[in-house]
């Protein structure tokens, strides 16, 4: 089957739409192109692009041309003292066409302290055992100071590979794995086609931490829209509790245009959730974690609750604190926070407080007709705006 996905391209450096925030200093390094499964009703991603893997020796070839483009940096370091514009540009033009997106991304990997390396696309740990385990190899034999290996994998793939097969990618570096839980409800999985129930993402979470291997489960706000927010909020705190992943990422979800959960032609039409419903979602979902150790962070730029940050079970007041005065607030304050924080009038919600920044924040909305009644419309159309 594995062989069927297979591409015979010609060799170019690749490199995937999409990383997580933190992996923002990584190289990225393309194992796999787009998704496996491509069938999440809530995914614009990779609609309308094929999966396929990329070739192992271009991989080997991008890790070998990385290594030799590192010591080229550091040679020209050695010659002309620093760094400079001109030293850059003299050392693209050097190198074959082919090979200078290469280039550009391992001077930024450089510049960063090459500390960790991001494996792309959605899915690559799809790949086989073997050819996984020959690129960590490999990576340990040119960049064994690398701090931090990554990548993104599906459930059901993790559920698919070995106790064996894990154990022996965390003792080779691979030490942190990023997975869309999105939601424990089956409920909602299947609504949304999202290829798994929670017994697998059970099963899968406490797979990789029995390995050995950090694992960062998304959890996706709003995903139940404004029907299911409550069983979203429970049912995913319940699956959560069972793992206790080392990290809990929130996304909120931006509902793009033309995907299918958001057809209108659908029998059961989506209604989204508003940042209201949102905030208690995210209320509901911290009270009901319980026995859990895992660190909350909020730091995406969809999510308008970005304060919401902390290690449990410490925090967890603290971080109920920031959406309960949220939620205390008047209907005008939580409109005018709302189109201040997305359009960077305010940093965080104590600035709701702050006379000058308020007023121009709420002028704005009186500017542009924006209201109680159609705030969230509104901020809809930003964000998806700012997404596409």
């Amino acid at each position: 089957m594995e062989s069927k996905r297979k591409r015979n391209l010609p060799y170019s450096f690749e490199q995937g739409p999409v990383r997580p925030p933190a992996e923002a200093e990584s190289l990225l390094l393309r194992l796999t192109r787009n998704c496996p499964w491509n069938q999440c009703s809530f995914c614009p991603l990779y609609k309308n692009e094929t999966f396929s893997i990329r070739a192992l020796e271009h991989i080997i070839r991008d890790i070998e041309t990385a290594y030799k483009t590192i010591n080229a940096i550091k040679n020209a370091c050695e010659e002309s003292a620093r760094l400079t514009q001109g030293v850059v540009d003299r050392m693209a033009t050097s190198i074959p066409f082919v090979e200078r997106p290469l280039f550009y991304a391992v001077l930024h990997w450089y510049s960063a302290g090459m500390k960790s390396i991001f494996f792309q696309d959605a899915d690559s740990l799809i790949m086989k055992p073997a050819d996984v385990i020959e690129i960590l190899n490999l990576i340990n034999r040119y960049f064994p100071e690398v701090e931090r290996i990554t990548s993104f994998a599906r459930t059901h793939t993790l559920c698919n590979i070995s106790d064996e097969n894990l154990k022996t990618y965390a003792e080779l570096g691979l030490n942190r794995i990023h997975s869309g839980l999105e939601t424990g409800s089956d409920n909602i999985l299947q609504l949304v086609k999202k290829g798994c129930t929670k017994e697998m993402q059970v099963a899968a979470g406490k797979k990789v931490k029995n390995a050995g291997i950090e694992l960062s489960e998304c959890v996706l706000l709003g995903i139940g829209g404004k029907n299911l927010t409550e069983a979203h909020a429970i049912e995913t705190a319940g699956v959560i509790n069972q793992i206790n992943p080392p990290i809990i990422r929130f996304l909120t979800l931006v509902p793009p245009r033309g995907v299918e959960l958001f057809s209108k032609t659908r029998p059961d039409a989506f209604i989204p959730a508003t940042e209201t419903d949102i905030a208690h979602e995210i209320k509901r979902f911290l009270e009901n974690l319980d026995g859990i150790t895992s660190y909350v962070e909020s730091h995406n730029i969809v999510n308008l609750h970005q304060e919401v940050e902390g290690v449990m079970p410490g925090d967890r007041e603290k971080m109920i604190g920031v959406l309960t005065t949220f939620l205390n607030l008047s209907d005008e304050e939580r409109m005018v926070y709302q189109v201040g924080k997305r359009l960077g009038m305010f940093s965080r919600l104590s600035d709701v407080k702050d006379p000058g920044k308020f007023d121009i924040a709420k002028a704005t909305c009186t500017q542009y007709g924006i209201h109680q009644d159609n705030v969230d419309m509104v901020i809809r159309e930003v964000m998806q705006n700012y997404m596409s």
